[in-house]
């Protein structure tokens, strides 16, 4: 693994002037796992420690050429580059960000799921880690879950049983170099709906002591319910897990943008944004990284036109957001991710990057229920959950800044199309909320929103609805290993 030198992160802070310690060790395999505790530490690996944001974020409509010179850190740049191009990513196993990366940091995380599951299931005190078993399964099936809508085509019910899928690994690897088939996406939801409906009701958050948000706790494993069920489009199960995800008043539940964390200066919204302690943030996990540093100064990112729309055009409510910006065109950003760096030693200048990301949220879950209630028919409690959202990310806040659906069709001028102009409004709340955290990619994914990106030299990159670029290639390495690659 290369490492990264410790002042190119010092220079980058000055320029733009809380979680358990990183990346557990993983248990020596060559150790007899027994305990439960020994499990427990088995299972912090079973989430991915990689990062898809930087190349969800680029191939987002959330990123425009600023034609600025990037970050200092070349397969960055390529990386970001290649994604908003739509192009082949080029990169190894060893760069961080990249889709090589995250695509083996997932397979890493179901390894450890299915060591577990081994485990738990030849145990003589099975009965004894039925919560383990459930973290085990949510976890399997999220990696694959990210691994199958990233590189693979987005579900759709009139060709998920033909469309080449990821292989879905359900035991440990006992021989080198196994062969895997990647079946079909039908297949792989199939599976990942079994494993999500028999490990959630085993989950149990007294098992996580301290840190039950890096781990599949309760509300964690409805959101990632809800989110799978809004792309296999079953609506009404989606609405079911979202109510499980929610406690008390819906509006409680989110992060206080418009109140405390408006207050904040830039370096103590950038600690703050992603600790455990923060509403709203309802799974987090730690990850190899460099994107804390790298996403303001990014030649495809926030530019100006983004920044425009976003902060100083009206939204739907007929006001603005609360997030504050910060930077000159070149670097806008809004401060949400803190780096944690990892020197090889106490005098070294060198080591590993680590950035805390969410994985699911409360705002994601309110979202997207208010989206499944539009699609139920349900517009009172779709607009009831978008002014919930409304009452905590406004700027300064009133009751006159409520949407209706008066409001919502005018803005979107769609006179013969409630229903449309509720999930538009939606759609563009989570498009703002979500800025520099790559989600907007995984909407434009599930409702084929097409994506028009242009170049300083006036080249147009168009992404249709059905585009095959819209799936990342699988890495090169599986390619050669006999996995069948995506048509692009």
């Amino acid at each position: 693994m290369k490492k990264y030198n410790i002042y190119a992160f010092l220079v980058a802070a000055s320029l733009l002037g809380g979680c358990k310690k990183y990346l557990d060790k993983e248990p020596d395999n060559r150790t007899q796992i027994v305990s439960s505790d020994q499990i427990s530490q088995l299972l912090t690996n079973a989430y991915p420690h990689g990062n898809y944001i930087l190349f969800c974020e680029s191939m987002s409509d959330n990123a425009e050429d600023k034609n600025g010179t990037g970050t200092d850190i070349d397969f960055v740049n390529r990386i970001n580059r290649q994604a908003y191009r739509y192009e082949v990513i080029e990169a190894s196993t060893e760069d961080l960000d990249s889709p090589d990366f995250y695509w083996n940091s997932c397979y890493k995380a179901i390894a450890s799921a299915n060591m577990a599951l081994e485990i738990i299931d030849g145990s003589p005190n099975m009965d004894q880690l039925t919560a383990h078993r459930g973290e085990a399964l949510l976890a399997r099936a999220y990696a694959h879950f990210m691994l199958v809508t990233l590189f693979a085509k987005a579900y759709d019910p009139a060709s998920a049983a033909s469309d080449p899928g990821v292989p879905y690994v359900t035991a440990p690897e006992k021989v080198v170099l196994a062969k895997y088939e990647r079946k079909t996406v039908a297949y792989v939801y199939e599976m990942i709906e079994k494993d999500l409906k028999e490990g959630y009701p085993l989950i149990d958050e007294k098992i996580y002591g301290t840190a039950p948000k890096f781990h599949f706790n309760k509300q964690a494993a409805a959101a990632f319910a809800t989110r799978f069920y809004m792309f296999k489009q079953d609506y009404a199960a989606a609405i079911t897990y979202a109510q499980q995800a929610l406690t008390g008043a819906v509006a409680d539940n989110m992060r206080p943008w418009n109140t405390v964390l408006a207050d904040l200066q830039y370096n103590e919204l950038k600690a703050e944004y992603t600790k455990s302690t923060l509403r709203g943030n309802l799974l987090l996990q730690e990850s190899q990284s460099v994107w804390g540093r790298s996403y303001p100064s990014l030649r495809y990112g926030l530019g100006t036109a983004v920044f425009t729309k976003i902060f100083n055009t009206p939204n739907p409510t007929g006001w603005y957001y609360a997030y504050p910006a910060y930077g000159t065109p070149a670097v806008y950003n809004i401060p949400k991710f803190y780096e944690y760096f990892v020197k090889e030693s106490l005098s070294a200048t060198s080591g590993d990057p680590y950035n805390t990301i969410p994985l699911f949220t409360a705002e994601e879950v309110v979202l997207n229920r208010a989206e499944a209630y539009v699609r139920m028919n349900n517009r009172t409690a779709a607009i009831d959950d978008l002014n919930a959202f409304v009452s905590k990310n406004i700027d300064g806040y009133a009751s006159s800044d409520n949407v209706t659906a008066k409001k919502m069709v005018e803005f979107y001028k769609m006179p013969n199309d409630t229903s449309g102009a509720i999930i538009n409004t939606a759609l563009e709340f989570k498009k703002a909320f979500f800025l520099h955290e790559g989600m907007r990619w995984f909407d434009i994914l599930r409702l084929k929103i097409p994506v028009t990106h242009t170049t300083v030299s006036g080249e147009v990159i168009v992404l249709g609805p059905d585009d095959k670029r819209r799936s990342l290639q699988l890495p090169i390495l599986t390619i050669q290993a006999g996995l069948e690659p995506n048509t692009r």
